[in-house]
């Protein structure tokens, strides 16, 4: 653990808290938020949490660097909102970042959303009760009935699309949407894995394959979700695809595995 950047401002100590570690008290709903140079989205992106959940909570906003355009629009806010925290990624890279992110809180429900726009915000409270009534992974489904997305590149809504459908119906998995990284998750849950991701955002399909083989409750919420309309995406599809196949195909492997043992 570091040292806070400026005692008057509600900044995390810098550095990854270990697993088991204190992190941080409060709010029953930690919502995790990686930043690269959203300064143009980041107050939007405030506005609509603010105004969509109700569910006590605090953001813990991850960032890489200290010149981040970003950090001025949250400095500004945490004049009046102690709820709000910064975390320096040691890492660097939204893998690290999501890591960072994800190990910060110690109990408790940890909600990922991205600052671009994207989330339907919305739908957060209904997520948390799911997560109330026993569910360690809760998806913000954009493929179940009732869910919607709007623009992004074609190839990647497809791919997206085909293996979150067919993971749901051939895999099992109980959710249509094991892609999205707008998800919730139980503290158990990230306690109870080793984060072996080395790309980026196949960490939600990971941590949702995991929950699974772990006989961890999973549930889904119909939501929309918009491509971004400013700043520049950190999505590497083709960089990627590997490490999503690897989750993708662990699972029909656990699938396989247990029917055979079940024989």
């Amino acid at each position: 653990m570091g040292e806070r950047t400026d005692p008057a401002r509600n900044d995390l100590a810098i550095g990854v808290p270990q697993l088991g570690s204190a992190g941080l008290d409060g709010p029953p709903l930690h919502i995790v938020v990686p930043v690269f140079n959203e300064g143009a989205n980041f107050p939007a992106f405030y506005r609509s949490v603010k105004a969509n959940i109700r569910t006590p909570h605090e953001i813990i906003v991850v960032y890489d660097f200290d010149e981040d355009d970003t950090l001025p629009c949250v400095h500004d806010l945490q004049r009046t909102d102690n709820s709000l925290h910064l975390v320096k990624n040691p890492e660097r890279g939204v893998l690290g970042a999501l890591k960072t992110g994800l190990r910060t809180p110690k109990d408790g429900a940890i909600l990922v959303s991205m600052a671009d726009l994207s989330d339907d915000h919305a739908r957060a409270d209904a997520m948390f009760a799911l997560y109330q009534q026993g569910c360690d992974v809760v998806a913000a489904s954009r493929y179940m009935a009732g869910g919607s997305q709007v623009g992004g590149p074609w190839l990647k809504r497809s791919l997206s699309r085909i293996v979150g459908v067919s993971l749901h119906h051939l895999g099992g998995l109980p959710t249509h949407d094991p892609t999205n990284n707008f998800k919730l998750y139980s503290a158990r849950l990230v306690r109870a894995v080793d984060i072996e991701s080395t790309g980026g955002f196949e960490v939600a399909l990971e941590l949702t394959v995991k929950a699974h083989y772990l006989g961890m409750p999973i549930a889904e919420v119909p939501a929309s979700w918009k491509h971004r309309v400013a700043g520049k995406s950190r999505f590497q599809m083709v960089k990627w695809l590997r490490s999503y196949l690897r989750w993708y195909v662990g699972l029909f492997k656990f699938r396989l595995e247990s029917a055979l043992g079940r024989r």
